[in-house]
Order: structure tokens, then C-alpha cells, then sequence
């Protein structure tokens, strides 16, 4: 018969009586060593759960765009004129390249970023020696020599007068006011040698675009001091909305303005006032076309090396100044891409694994970035870095590659 003393003897987990447990000292102080061995330890692993480390890996750049990188771009800007658009480069080893002209192209646009008229091609500017001369006589000795315009009488006098010259100024600006007493000089000469009522061959006056902000808008005067050349048959004629005319960059001291205002008017017959193709080499190394819209098209592209570095694209010019708070760098981008352009068939694969990952390529591509007024500036600036080429953002009126 089976009793309880015999099931009990089955017991694996047979606890020690009570009075055969007695509490030490010695036991007590391993205890208290385990306990804070196990707050120590837990302690630390909860410090470097919590650290933040950071790791520095060197990846060697397999590409095969070898030690240069590509950037193709097309960026409208709707009110930078084509006649200032500056494309420059430069980086943390220190290179430096500025205006480059070799591998990018300049179109005049229309506001509807419709193009309005061939690629815009400055020609080679001659350096300017002489940016004008020291007003040694006052105000009321030199006298007003250039006729005031302004956008009631501009029309008149372009009409009237076979060859139009107009200094658009500023007063604020340094460069127009090392101008004022050459073209004033200039401008008395020119009246004493050709009557503007006897002779109405040349003309010779000014703007202050201050004042008449829209007749200087209507002939995209973005640097001040702009010298414009008007042909009467030729600008009255209006084509794709602008009118045709030429820009001066010779020197401004007296004696230069005289002689290329003398070498336009020579080819005029005083009998007539016809326009006549200027053929003189004098006039033609100092005149260029004038920018024909005020909106411009820049595309082409530029090789960097593969170290962080600036894609700049800005206003700028070494005998001009510019208002940054009347600039407007709004653009729109059409295209800006790093490295060698993908083909039709690895692009198509590309496009269709786009959806299931967190990249994709052309990310800036049809993205409008618009100035805003009350954080203006004369430049837009993308920052390229080559370890993550395709991310973009706005940052204060710039647009940032990071």
C-alpha cells in the first residue's frame, strides 16, 4: 500500500529545514558586494547603450569618371540677364574658375522660358584701362552736356536721332559716378561738333535708373553703368518683343568716348539719316550686342574635382555694380545631374526600381526656386558633395546640394 511518506521520498526539489539556515556576516557582505557588482555592471552597458559613436570609413571611389566629376546643368533665370550671367567654380583644395565660357551656353529667353532669339555670344571684352577720369572742374564749369531722358521723352529722342548713346547710371554706384565728368565732357564735345538741332546724326543722354526703374526694366539694365547704342531704323523695329541695339565697353575717359562716338557718326552722310552699318575697327572692338531679353537660359556642363567644392552662377562683372536689393535670382531648373548620363535602357531600370527605394535620380530636375525680396542676393550657389549627389533643399534663396 502506498503512503504519503513514500510519495514524498519521489521529491526533487526538497527544501532545507528552517532550523538548519542561519543568517552571517560573511554572507551579508557577499551579498552586498554582488548587489553593487550588479548596479556597477548594469550601470556601464546602460552608459554605452546610451553613447553616440561615430565611425570614419574610407571608401576608394571606383567610378570611371576617373579624378574628375561632370556636372551637366540647363537653368532658366527668369530676370538675370545673359549679358552679366557669370558661371564659377571652386572647392576646399582652393581651385578657383571663374566665367567659364568654354563648356556652357547662354540663350536669351522670353518670361515664359520660350527662347527668344539666338545663343547670346559677348565676344572677348576688352579689359577696361580707363574707367573714367577725376572731375577737376565743378558742376556749374562742366555744365549738362548729356540730355536727361526719361521714359516720356526717350521715344522722341530715339526717333529723332539717326544714333542714339545713353548712359544708364545710378547715383549711388561708384563706377557711374567715376563716369559722370567723361560723359559729360563728352557729351558737351559731341554737342559742339554736331548741333542736335542743326544735325541730328548723334545724341548723346542719360538715365537715372532710380528714377525711371521702368524704362531701364524695358531695356534690361541689370549693371550700372550701362552704355546702350540705339539705331534709329533699327530699334524702332520691334522683334520677339526687344528692340535691337548695342552695348559700349570701351574706356570711359573723354578722349575714348569721343573717338568711338566720332567712328559711329563717320559713316553717316550728314544729308540723310539713315543708319549705316558701322565698318570701323575702332567701333567694333568696344561695342558688343546687347542682351536682348532679360531673362537667360545657361546650360552646359563642368568638370570638378571629387572633393566638396561651390557651383556658383551670379551677376558679375569687374567695371560694373549691382543692386541686390532689385536682383531677382528666381530660376527654374531643367536639368542638373552629377557624373556620366545614364543610358536610355539603364535609366528606364533605374525609373522602374525608383518607387521601392528612398532615392531617385534627377531629383531636381523641373523644381522652380523663386527669390525671396526680403533675403535677396546676386548669386545662386549649389554646394556639390560627391558623397550624395541627388538630395537637394533651398536655403535662403540658394539651392543646396548636400
Amino acid at each position: 500500500m502506498i503512503t504519503g511518506s513514500k510519495i514524498k521520498s519521489l521529491d526533487f526539489y526538497r527544501k532545507i529545514p528552517r532550523d538548519l539556515t542561519e543568517a552571517t556576516l560573511s554572507g551579508a557582505g557577499l551579498s552586498i558586494v554582488a548587489a553593487l557588482s550588479m548596479i556597477f555592471l548594469f550601470g556601464m552597458e546602460l552608459n554605452n547603450y546610451l553613447t553616440v559613436s561615430t565611425t570614419t570609413n574610407v571608401v576608394v571611389d571606383r567610378s570611371q569618371d576617373g579624378d574628375h566629376l561632370r556636372i551637366d546643368f540647363n537653368i532658366s533665370f527668369l530676370a538675370l540677364s545673359c549679358e552679366f550671367a557669370s558661371v564659377d567654380v571652386s572647392d576646399v583644395l582652393g581651385m578657383n574658375r571663374l566665367n567659364i565660357t568654354k563648356t556652357v551656353r547662354k540663350f536669351p529667353i522670353s518670361p515664359d522660358m520660350k527662347l527668344a532669339g539666338p545663343e547670346f555670344h559677348p565676344g572677348p571684352i576688352p579689359g577696361l584701362s580707363n574707367h573714367g577720369e577725376q572731375e577737376n572742374e565743378s558742376d556749374d564749369e562742366l555744365g549738362e552736356g548729356a540730355v536727361n531722358m526719361n521714359a516720356k521723352n526717350f521715344d522722341k529722342y530715339a526717333h529723332e536721332y539717326t544714333i542714339l548713346v545713353v548712359n544708364f547710371f545710378a547715383p549711388w554706384c561708384a563706377w557711374s559716378n567715376r563716369l559722370k565728368p567723361s560723359w559729360e565732357k563728352a557729351s558737351k564735345i559731341m554737342r559742339e561738333r554736331y548741333h542736335p538741332e542743326l544735325d541730328k546724326r548723334i545724341l548723346l543722354g542719360k538715365v537715372d535708373c532710380t528714377q525711371e526703374p521702368d524704362l531701364c526694366r524695358r531695356h534690361h539694365i541689370q549693371g550700372y553703368p550701362s552704355i546702350r547704342i540705339f539705331r534709329k531704323g533699327n530699334d524702332v523695329r520691334e522683334s520677339h518683343g526687344h528692340h535691337e541695339h548695342e552695348s559700349y565697353y570701351g574706356d570711359r575717359d573723354s578722349d575714348s568716348l569721343v573717338t568711338a562716338m566720332e567712328a559711329l557718326v563717320t559713316t553717316i552722310p550728314s544729308e540723310t539719316h539713315l543708319a549705316l552699318e558701322d565698318k570701323s575697327g575702332t567701333a567694333n572692338a568696344t561695342k558688343r550686342p546687347a542682351p536682348k531679353t532679360g531673362a537667360c537660359r545657361i546650360e552646359g556642363f563642368v568638370r570638378v574635382k571629387k572633393v566638396p567644392g561651390n557651383l556658383i552662377i551670379s551677376a558679375h562683372s569687374g567695371s560694373h555694380s549691382f543692386d541686390a536689393t532689385t536682383m531677382n535670382m528666381s530660376h527654374v531648373i531643367s536639368l542638373f545631374t552629377f557624373g556620366k548620363r545614364l543610358s536610355w535602357k539603364m535609366l528606364k531600370e533605374v525609373n522602374r526600381l525608383t518607387p521601392y527605394l528612398t532615392v531617385g535620380t534627377d531629383r531636381l530636375t523641373g523644381k522652380p526656386y523663386i527669390t525671396d525680396h526680403e533675403n535677396v542676393t546676386n548669386a545662386s550657389r549649389a554646394y556639390y558633395d560627391k558623397s550624395n549627389y541627388n538630395a537637394g533643399q533651398v536655403l535662403d534663396g540658394h539651392w543646396q546640394l548636400i
